[in-house]
């Protein structure tokens, strides 16, 4: 693992400040998130599997894990908390950091929470046999919008609000 800053989890105070904690190798929002990091003053981690460009500002900061299966997934998932929004697309991880107390945000804006986690999961699973089932059909998300832009803005915006 390596890390843009020395130490990128390092707490001053005895009551943390929120975080944004970014499942960051297809985050499409990132620039957003950028955006209301600096207007609320959060700091960001981006967690990814290999390194990109990330701005030169000390709110930001990027850690690289291995490419292993599921290393961002772990990494974020040990490091997650009550004190943190975490940015993903991933169902599983989503869960596993909502288990630690963290608000989760999708990509489109819309958030996971302990009530929606399951179906979430189930849905995903029947999604998964299906396509197992039929050769040569493939799916994904819708593609994605400025209206999911806009939402992810304002939910990301609205849970550092909630958080203090």
């Amino acid at each position: 693992m390596t890390s843009d800053n020395p130490d990128p989890l390092a707490q001053t105070s005895p009551s943390p400040s929120p975080r944004i904690l970014v499942d960051a190798d297809a985050c499409p929002v990132k620039e957003e998130i950028y955006k209301v990091a600096w207007r609320r003053n959060v700091p960001v981690i981006l967690v990814s599997n290999a390194r990109f460009r990330i701005p030169d500002h000390p709110l930001i900061s990027r850690v690289v894990v291995s490419d292993s299966f599921d290393a961002a997934d772990d990494w974020i998932a040990e490091q997650a908390g009550p004190r943190s929004v975490l940015i993903t697309a991933d169902i599983l991880l989503a869960d596993r950091c909502l288990k630690a107390g963290a608000v989760v945000i999708g990509y489109d804006g819309k958030p996971f929470t302990s009530s929606s986690i399951g179906s979430a999961i189930a849905t995903r699973a029947i999604m998964a046999d299906l396509r197992a089932g039929m050769d040569g059909i493939t799916g994904g998300p819708a593609p994605f919008a400025k209206a999911d832009r806009s939402r992810f803005l304002q939910a990301l915006d609205e849970a550092l609000v909630r958080m203090g």
